[in-house]
């Protein structure tokens, strides 16, 4: 199993305005986190997008871009690329000129976002949410699967028709990896099945078990397409911390995740959250990894008796959270956690495939 990590670059906010502060020196602190993941050998980083100001990427490619020539081996990703509100031409150009910077790292990690700002921005009506990610995503795969020489030809209803039109640069992998994140809706999780492109699950509340007939659907839903289950790959996503001391991961973790979580909850009509429930969640049949290295390496394996995955991405930084802690817990993932899990994930003639 590939084991690495995923941010939202969160940012402070003035008490006063509600506005950003500080995103300059949290992009910062965040190409010093992608770098030391790099070395202390975790697989995976990925950045997500938003237009918010409580989060400090509107654009990961560009990020992504100046970690490339930090790092050496880990593979870069959007998580996610609002693909609904962006144009796949542009994205698909973003990631192919990332894939050949960083050497063939570059994925793209495409959804419907768990947010509505873009949508306004750039021009979509939220009445169009689904169709417009279903059109988009169709396009965007026709340009991963064209090759060298080859024009697209396409018409939609959200996009200009393009009319036999190259697209470059192409990247260095053939085909950049894209793929579909899904938050455990069934059309979402058939589409991708059927599609046959990996799928990212987000588990970040209750018993992970209940996600499982999720998973078998989306295999299910492959094999009836005709896909190769080499080619229907599955991440799951969580939040979680790590620490030396397990109780330190919860009191370093819990205020930053209240805030945040409580916050959200005010705009969407949730209840704050407690420290109750914080806790309900980390423990061993909850959905966050949190705890000691010991602990986490507990919850990814006995999530993967459920899922038989090939991918696990945490994010720690679920608020503000003091930057020497967070590389500390990244240090841990990479040192202590992931080559134990790689090791038990393949051991065995039923393990899975990794990408």
């Amino acid at each position: 199993m590939e084991v690495g990590l995923y941010t939202f670059a969160e940012t402070a906010l003035d008490p006063a305005t509600g506005g950003q502060l500080g995103a300059g020196q949290r992009l910062r602190d965040l190409l010093e986190e992608i770098e030391l993941a790099d070395q202390v050998g975790l697989d995976v980083f990925g950045v997500g997008e938003h237009h918010r100001p409580d989060y400090a990427v509107s654009a990961p490619a560009v990020v992504l871009a100046a970690a490339a020539s930090r790092t050496r081996t880990i593979r870069l990703t959007s998580s996610v690329s609002v693909l609904s509100s962006d144009d796949p031409v542009r994205v698909f150009q973003d990631f192919a000129t990332l894939d050949l910077l960083s050497g063939g790292r570059a994925e793209i990690m495409a959804g419907r976002g768990s947010f509505t700002e873009s949508f306004p921005l750039f021009g979509q009506d939220l009445a169009d949410y689904d169709e417009l990610f279903a059109e988009k995503l169709d396009l965007l795969l026709r340009l991963r699967d064209l090759g060298e020489h080859e024009h697209v030809s396409w018409t939609g209803r959200h996009r200009p028709t393009i009319a036999d039109r190259g697209v470059y640069p192409r990247p260095l992998q053939r085909p950049l990896p894209v793929w579909v994140a899904v938050g455990g809706s069934p059309h979402s999780v058939v589409r991708a099945g059927t599609l046959g492109v990996p799928m990212a699950l987000a588990i970040i509340g209750g018993a992970p078990a209940r996600f499982q007939p999720i998973v078998e659907l989306y295999r299910e839903a492959g094999a009836r397409a005709g896909h190769d289950a080499e080619r229907l790959k599955v991440s799951i996503n969580s939040h979680g911390f790590l620490a030396d001391d397990p109780s330190d991961a919860a009191d370093i973790a819990f205020p930053a995740f209240a805030e945040v979580m409580s916050r959200i909850g005010r705009e969407r009509g949730w209840p704050p959250t407690s420290r109750r429930q914080f806790d309900a969640e980390a423990a061993p049949g909850g959905a966050m990894v949190l705890g000691s290295p010991q602990q986490v390496i507990d919850k990814i394996l006995a999530q993967f008796e459920l899922f038989r995955h090939d991918r696990f991405l945490v994010q720690l930084t679920v608020g503000r959270l003091p930057h020497a802690k967070v590389l500390r817990a990244i240090e841990l993932l990479g040192t202590e956690v992931a080559p134990v899990v790689r090791r038990e994930t393949t051991t065995g003639s039923d393990a899975p495939a990794t990408g």
